[in-house]
């Protein structure tokens, strides 16, 4: 059975994109069929996956959303010949930037991702959708989509500030427009083992959100911030990386929440 999963935070700089980009081609490598959806307009998830931003134009998310394009003509297999056709992409770039616009005066606009998500659901076994740092109507429309909400969490001194927010929007989003909708887990990022601060919001997250919050916990790690540029996830740029084993480990448990749920 499909699932959906949302990975959101409205705070920049957390490593949502990161996470995103990096999870779904792990759970690709253990052969599940995985979909990434890229709902920034800053297209990182597009990018950091190989995919020139430019070359999509009129073939990507804002075309799907807009009822242009079906989301299944916009969908990259994302390098097939490493991945053996386990990861695809549905790409976003700049054209993103004007759909709340046009959404604003569409019926059932709160739905749109929905709709178009349920006519391919069958077809994989995650589906990922990295939503926009803010909490917009292009994020509304993820979580009425989604039956889970990843929530990546910087092990910073203000990491749970702006959490309270998302989680309020989370609720309203449950009890208006998506009743199934629950939060898979809270993913603590750029941990830092020398850092006091990182071991103390660590153990902050742990106690105020107790099983919701992942055993795994993703590293600072500098291959990180590097493979982007590259055009790869991590696996396939450094997968000797704490990073690369940081995120098989994160698949795995996902996996096996979804074998026990």
């Amino acid at each position: 059975m499909s699932k959906v999963i949302c990975v959101v935070n409205q705070k920049g700089g957390v490593g949502k994109t990161t996470t995103a980009v990096n999870l779904s081609a792990s759970l690709a490598v253990t052969n599940r069929r995985t979909l990434l959806i890229d709902l920034d307009s800053q297209g990182n998830a597009t990018g950091g996956l190989g995919i020139d931003k430019e070359s999509v134009n009129s073939k990507n998310i804002c075309g799907v959303i807009l009822g242009e394009v079906k989301l299944a003509d916009t969908v990259i297999e994302v390098y097939p010949e490493l991945l053996n056709g386990y990861l695809h992409l549905c790409p976003a770039n700049h054209e993103l930037t004007g759909a709340e616009i046009h959404l604003i005066e569409t019926e059932s606009r709160e739905y749109r991702l929905k709709k178009v998500i349920d006519e391919i659901k069958a077809e994989y076994d995650y589906i990922f959708i990295d939503a926009p740092p803010s909490l917009s109507l292009l994020t509304i429309n993820a979580l009425a989509a989604a039956d889970r909400v990843l929530i990546p969490v910087q092990c910073e001194y203000y990491a749970l500030e702006g959490i309270g927010q998302l989680q309020t929007t989370i609720s309203l989003a449950k009890q208006r427009l998506n009743p199934s909708l629950e939060v898979e887990g809270y993913l603590l990022t750029m941990f830092d083992s020398r850092n006091n601060i990182c071991h103390s919001v660590a153990e902050d997250v742990r106690n105020h959100f107790g099983e919701k919050t992942f055993d795994t916990v993703i590293s600072r790690n500098v291959k990180l911030a590097e493979a982007p540029s590259h055009g790869k996830p991590l696996l396939l740029y450094e997968i000797k990386s704490s990073g690369a084993q940081n995120y098989m480990k994160l698949a795995n448990e996902i996996i096996s929440r979804a074998e026990v749920n």
